[in-house]
């Protein structure tokens, strides 16, 4: 199936494996925040629930500092939603300490290791120029 709009999460690619993992999760998340994208509740043969997923494939991809930096300035630009995580988050424990070190820096100083998109295919493609899918 193919849909009109993407899901893609973009990595540093000097991150260790841990660090791409945590940051994939807490990035996904992000976008999940947008109910609209998410399905039904899953159900198994013998009616156990679980929770909805994406309706659709969250595609995830790597790039050095300066494509993530030119992602960043053309989603923000676009006005597409993004959600971020910067190197400031591996050091702290929990949801407000993560938004304050986020705040306490500007937009063009943002360390960061990784991003997510969501918004119409074409646009996300050309956000995501120069990056790589993951392997």
């Amino acid at each position: 199936m193919r849909f009109d709009t993407k899901i893609a999460v973009l990595l540093r690619d000097d991150l260790q494996v841990w660090q791409r993992l945590n940051v994939t999760a807490f990035l996904a998340s992000g976008i999940a925040a947008n109910a609209e994208l998410l399905g039904d509740p899953y159900a198994d043969a013998d009616g156990t629930l679980y929770t909805p997923m994406f309706r659709q494939p969250v595609l995830v991809f790597t790039g050095d500092s300066g494509v993530m930096a030119a992602a960043h300035e053309r989603a923000v630009r676009r006005g597409l939603p993004t959600a971020v995580y910067t190197e400031e988050m591996f050091t702290t424990g929990h949801d407000e300490a993560n938004r304050a070190v986020v705040r306490a820096v500007a937009r063009d100083d943002l360390k960061l290791v990784g991003l997510a998109v969501h918004g119409p295919r074409n646009a996300v493609d050309k956000v995501l120029k120069g990056a790589i899918l993951h392997p």
